[in-house]
């Protein structure tokens, strides 16, 4: 199964509260860390939830 690379690019500040529980829930807790998950449809709608937020690298 493929993963993606998900990093937190942007700040949270001035986000809705939403948009700032996704970034949690990711797993991502610093600005600027990468967290790796398997690529699937859930991680996929929350990534397109936060996108203007992280970047994201596909992994084979």
């Amino acid at each position: 199964m493929s993963t993606i690379k998900i990093t937190w690019e942007r700040s949270g500040i001035n986000q809705k509260e939403d948009q700032k529980r996704t970034i949690r829930a990711l797993g991502l807790r610093k600005l600027g860390q990468t967290v790796e998950h398997d690529d699937n449809r859930t991680i996929r709608g929350m990534v397109l939830k936060v996108q203007h937020l992280v970047v994201v690298q596909e992994e084979a």
